[in-house]
């Protein structure tokens, strides 16, 4: 699994952690950034309000823009648009190297940290079309779910430690996901989209043909 710093070893569930993210295709730099209490409580929130592994698939994918956007204030990785043709030469650049080594990074600590309670996180997955490779961050259900008995969230706002004023709507959206069946395996990923926005989720056999946005 690729490196976590500040992985909770101790069961230390909420204590800060730094997360290092690629930046500037290949992983040709990475910073060092911040991830606090204040947003561990957050997400730990979100993910506990899954009902089940669709729901928490669904999480994901809105946990990820957040850490995003928490590495934008750390990094100039806020510049990162969708594929590699909009912000080509632009400092903060992530293509899909950057995006699956960071996502799995991110979902590596929260595994690490015992919020995931569906899925385990895989290394990234690669899919080759003529000449071209894409690669994403993947995770895998789990053999037995827990009981789908976590109360939805009410909508709610988190003030974001970092910079005290911007607030986040936590209010997921679970109604009656379908069934996920244990070991299907879904690929997470944020090339696909503008920096900020969640993450495109699809089954990894869909995404290995060449699924996701038309983006390049």
């Amino acid at each position: 699994m690729v490196p976590v710093v500040g992985a909770d070893s101790a069961g230390v569930r909420h204590s800060p952690a730094v997360v290092m993210v690629c930046h500037n295709y290949g992983c040709a730099k990475q910073a060092a950034v911040r991830v606090n209490t204040s947003t561990l409580w957050w997400i730990d929130d979100v993910l506990q309000a899954s009902a089940d592994a669709a729901a928490e698939r669904e999480a994901l994918s809105r946990v990820l823009a957040q850490l995003y956007r928490l590495a934008a204030r750390q990094s100039p990785v806020g510049n990162d648009r969708a594929g590699n043709f909009l912000d080509d030469g632009v400092e903060g650049r992530m293509d899909c190297i950057d995006h699956a080594t960071t996502s799995t990074r991110w979902l590596a600590l929260l595994e690490a940290r015992g919020m995931l309670r569906f899925h385990r996180v895989l290394e990234p997955a690669r899919r080759t079309r003529f000449i071209l490779q894409h690669f994403s961050a993947v995770v895998e259900v789990l053999a037995q779910e827990p009981a789908a008995d976590a109360p939805a969230l009410e909508p709610a706002m988190l003030a974001a430690a970092e910079h005290g004023a911007a607030r986040y709507d936590v209010a997921p959206e679970h109604a009656q996901a379908p069934a996920t069946v244990a070991g299907e395996r879904f690929a997470i990923d944020a090339w696909f989209v503008d920096h900020g926005e969640p993450a495109v989720v699809l089954p990894l056999d869909e995404w290995l043909k060449g699924g996701g946005p038309n983006v390049h």
